[in-house]
């Protein structure tokens, strides 16, 4: 009978083929489940583990070692749910008859609303690569901007916007097809601005590509050597600029999709509209940025009111 390792190893090529997720998802569930794997194996001080030292006993010990350990609720969160998934393909496979990993409770998460930019900070953030000296001569610069407004104004994950190919852009009607997560496809929409910069970014790409002799490479995305830009490389211009306008250092490229949909609802947007130019499955995801707004309108109320 095959070790549990390496029906681990066999789940995750399940992951990448069968379940189609992406690389990011196989990373995490490797990472998530050698901790889990190495605990087990330290707890019963064996050197490889069987299908048969995969069961509650064993993952409990790991869920109290995980509390113990003081990670954050969502981490641990995560490791169950990683947990609950490799045991779910071990039954499935016939490995298993029943899956541990059921009786196990997932610690009950603290509720914190993201962290979002006013409108204001969406201007300064916007304006702050065309006050780089270098701003008139340097065609990185349109590049930039076109990723900042691409972010907030169509609302993407920052793996979707590294992930955006040529033929996804239609730039007349300002429409991108975006692979979100499990790769599933949805249409997002360009404001007029993001449109403008857009179409800027494109020409200089061209120019760049010819350049280094990579006219076949298709992603939008690209930096001074004309390949494809990293999530980590947009992190580092997004903090660049966030330091030339003095904004908030907690900002990631994620806050800007944070932004889109909490700015969204502000103006009146149908939650569901929001919900699907987002990607969420599920509507309760989207719902979390009711929270904010209704929080600033119950702010806002209690300062005004003079019988708050």
């Amino acid at each position: 009978m095959a070790t549990l390792e390496q029906s681990f190893a066999d789940f995750l090529i399940h992951l990448g083929i069968e379940k189609n997720s992406s690389a990011y998802t196989v990373k995490s569930y490797r990472e998530d489940l050698t901790q889990v794997l190495g605990a087990i194996r330290e707890q019963l001080a064996k050197p490889q583990l069987q299908p048969g030292d995969w069961n509650t006993r064993s993952l409990r010990a790991v869920s109290a070692w995980l509390h113990n350990q003081g990670y954050a609720k969502s981490t641990i969160a995560r490791r169950l749910a990683a947990i609950r998934s490799f045991g779910k393909y071990l039954c499935r496979e016939g490995i298993l008859e029943a899956n541990p990993a059921e009786a196990l409770r997932t610690p009950r998460q603290d509720k914190k609303l993201p962290h979002f930019l006013t409108l204001d900070d969406v201007r300064k953030l916007l304006l702050a690569p065309l006050a780089v000296p270098q701003a008139p001569n340097d065609p990185m610069i349109l590049r930039d901007l076109a990723m900042l407004e691409t972010l907030y104004s169509a609302g993407l994950r920052v793996s979707e916007l590294t992930g955006l190919n040529v033929p996804d852009v239609d730039l007349s009607d300002g429409v991108l097809v975006v692979r979100g997560k499990g790769r599933k496809e949805r249409l997002a929409l360009l404001g007029g601005p993001a449109v403008v910069t857009f179409k800027g970014w494109l020409f200089e790409r061209s120019i760049l590509l010819r350049e280094h002799h990579q006219e076949q490479n298709e992603a939008v995305f690209l930096n001074h050597r004309g390949t494809r830009l990293t999530t980590r490389s947009i992190g580092r211009i997004l903090n660049k600029y966030l330091q030339a306008a003095g904004l908030d250092p907690r900002t990631t490229p994620h806050t800007l999709r944070h932004s889109f949909a909490t700015h969204m609802l502000d103006a009146g947007a149908d939650i569901r509209g929001v919900q699907e130019l987002l990607g969420h499955k599920s509507l309760a995801t989207t719902q979390i940025y009711t929270h904010i707004t209704t929080q600033r309108l119950q702010d806002s109320y209690r300062k005004a009111h003079p019988r708050s």
